[in-house]
């Protein structure tokens, strides 16, 4: 028997080189630590890893906790077939935010203390709980695509009868810990450059989680659509677009009602670092929060993957602000991130991708699969001979 290997294409090449230089730079944190792998230092101990891997990386996981509120809280089953997709992409999401930390905790083996040195006065501590829970709850919610792949009819029963109050339980823990997020800045009024400084900072991270949740669940349909040869639920999505539309404008709304109050509209016309960066983030936000309110816009495939892309953008710069940029003057100092950091957060992210692909493909994601799983578990059934 001939052994077939898989046909080298440019992305896999890209793909091969960028795990790569991310196993590399795992040797250098293993053997020398942070201070040999990182540009961060005791001026500057939250950068990249922090920023982007846990902070970008739970927005961007949000898709799940927002679906599963439309669909089983607020009872919208028009949104049910992109459910699966968007639980599968928050349970990569989440898993992979514990890779991150593993990474930037200078002692990763204590990473499990929390869970057993309670601290209930600390955000963090309410975070480590939130997100371990919630990582155990989406993994609860991923196992039927398991047992409907392998006909494991009794596990798949006992799971339906608790995921209601499971589903509940997920809203919750997301919704306290995408929150929380925010909370852990507002120990540093005085560090924090005022644009991102607010004490509604925890609102304001949970509306721009539920934002990048509808986006990246658009942008998530339309890639699958793509790589699997799907037809793209259009309507599906043009109606997330609607919605996301309005969550939009009620982000902005609040944003620039905040910063009134707190008169720091001033700061919006200084030639800084800060100002530049602030106005990327929020252009990146308010254009598609207007094209997306017009019907031809959603309807165009092109146009409505477009606006998802520039939310995702949007808060992934948000998040960067706040963590990277808000804080770069407070400190005194200046952070360029070193490669080898830039070279782990890409190979995260390109774990995900490549994951979210092979469990595409061989499990019932899609509601398409799903139909011929339950086929499949049907025929045998009827007729246990074909097994």
């Amino acid at each position: 028997m001939k052994l077939q290997f898989p046909k080298i294409t440019v992305w896999r090449a890209i793909f091969a080189g960028i795990m790569l230089s991310g196993l590399y730079a795992t040797y250098l944190r293993v053997m020398y630590g942070l201070g040999g792998s990182t540009n961060m230092s005791d001026k500057f101990p939250w950068a990249l890893w922090i920023a982007f891997d846990v902070m970008c990386g739970v927005a961007l996981a949000a898709g799940g906790f927002t679906l599963v509120a439309l669909v089983h809280i607020f009872n919208i089953e028009q949104y049910k077939p992109v459910l699966r997709p968007a639980i599968l992409t928050a349970f990569l999401g989440y898993s992979l935010v514990v890779v991150g930390l593993l990474y930037d905790l200078g002692r990763p083996d204590r990473l499990w203390h929390p869970l057993v040195m309670w601290n209930p006065r600390s955000v963090m501590f309410e975070v480590a709980w939130c997100v371990t829970l919630y990582t155990t709850v989406l993994f609860l919610e991923f196992l039927p695509m398991v047992f409907e792949k392998f006909g494991m009819h009794k596990p798949l029963e006992w799971i339906h009868k608790i995921s209601v109050p499971l589903m509940i339980l997920g809203v919750l823990l997301s919704t306290l810990h995408q929150s929380s997020l925010g909370s852990l800045f507002l120990i540093v009024p005085e560090k924090l450059y005022p644009l991102w400084y607010t004490p509604i900072l925890p609102l304001l991270f949970w509306i721009s989680a539920i934002v990048v949740g509808l986006a990246m669940t658009i942008f998530e349909s339309w890639h699958s659509s793509r790589a699997f040869g799907r037809a793209l639920e259009l309507p599906l999505l043009a109606s997330l677009g609607r919605v996301l539309a309005v969550s939009l404008s009620v982000y902005l709304w609040i944003r620039f009602l905040d910063m009134s109050h707190r008169h720091v509209f001033g700061l919006l016309w200084l030639n800084r670092t800060e100002t530049w960066l602030f106005w990327l983030e929020i252009a990146l936000m308010a254009i598609p929060a207007v094209l997306l309110f017009q019907a031809k816009v959603r309807m165009r495939p092109g146009a409505l993957y477009a606006c998802a892309v520039m939310v995702v953008f949007s808060v992934i710069t948000n998040r960067l602000n706040v963590g990277i940029t808000g804080l770069e003057a407070g400190s005194g100092t200046h952070y360029i991130p070193k490669w080898s950091e830039v070279a782990v957060t890409l190979s995260i992210v390109a774990a995900g991708f490549a994951i979210f692909h092979f469990v595409a493909q061989n499990f019932p994601v899609f509601e398409v699969a799903r139909e011929a799983s339950h086929a499949e578990l049907a025929e045998t059934e009827e007729d246990p001979v074909a097994v």
